[in-house]
């Protein structure tokens, strides 16, 4: 792997108002360890499912992102709803990301690759890069189809309120172990679980299909974001709905599809067929290191 990139944010100044929120997000979370309780507990857990599996993985990424299954519209905006208390910005703004980065994955234009470095990749883009601001203009180019839904567009906008309005509904509820461990815990953790995607699965790992990328497949990136970490299986086919290709590939996100489709919330679900899986697979042993 070379660093033959030019991300042209990467020597850009430092988004202070990004940078001052994560500074303070991380001193909080590590406030939070010195509150832990099991019941804080319990709901920090059950908000990151919420927010990253229901919200993140199947919500932004799966169906708003690639489309890989269809849902009706309310639930759509409830899955959006739950995206935003991941705190990964608006989900116009994160698909736009994300598209770029399908569309110019590990070359230049990527937002996120590890050939600009592995902090880079991980957390740098935000701090100094696009951070997940676009222009006008790149944002109709990459989410047309989201930015004429006037909801999506208002939800896109005000994407921090149900943060807010949910750490006063904690505080209200079980005081500050709850809003620390239910809001700031959960949310670092999160977006670090999500940033290594980005970093991580195309550095360390296994590649099940010979792209064109440096994506991998990492187990413990896949347990840490409910699926997401099957990467190579999702660059080699990106619209699927099912990233675990295997019995032993756990894949939480396809298994709330599943559910979602047999409560009749989710259907149109696209998935690899036997026949693209022999086409395009390649020797699964071979491994991708440091």
């Amino acid at each position: 792997m070379t660093n033959n990139t030019r991300n042209l944010n990467k020597n850009g100044t430092i988004n202070w108002p990004t940078t001052v929120f994560m500074v303070l997000f991380h001193i909080t979370a590590v406030a939070a360890l010195f509150m832990l309780n099991r019941n804080a507990l319990i709901v920090m857990f059950i908000l990151w499912w919420i927010s990253g599996s229901l919200g993140i993985g199947i919500g932004f990424h799966r169906l708003l992102t690639h489309r890989g299954f269809k849902t009706p519209k309310p639930f759509e905006y409830f899955l959006t709803l739950c995206g935003t208390l991941a705190l990964e910005g608006g989900a116009i703004n994160w698909v736009v990301t994300h598209r770029i980065h399908h569309s110019r994955t590990d070359v230049a234009g990527d937002p996120h690759t590890p050939r600009d470095g592995r902090w880079w990749a991980h957390m740098g883009w935000i701090l100094r890069g696009t951070a997940q601001q676009h222009e006008q203009s790149v944002m109709q180019r990459y989410a047309p189809d989201l930015r004429k839904d006037p909801v999506h567009a208002w939800l896109n906008r005000f994407y921090y309120c149900p943060l807010i309005l949910c750490g006063i509904a904690l505080w209200a509820w079980g005081g500050w172990s709850f809003l620390f461990c239910g809001v700031f815990l959960r949310v670092t953790l999160g977006l670090h679980a999500t940033w290594l995607v980005n970093s991580a699965t195309h550095l360390w790992g296994s590649r099940r299909f010979e792209t064109n990328d440096d994506s991998t497949n990492s187990w413990w990136v896949a347990l840490l974001t409910f699926g997401e970490g099957w990467h190579n299986n999702h660059h080699a086919h990106p619209r699927a709905a099912k990233h675990g290709l295997t019995w032993y590939e756990i894949d939480a996100n396809w298994w709330g599809i599943r559910g979602l489709q047999i409560i009749g919330l989710a259907k149109g679900i696209r998935l690899v067929s036997k026949q693209q899986l022999a086409a395009r697979q390649s020797t699964p042993v071979l491994e991708r290191a440091a």
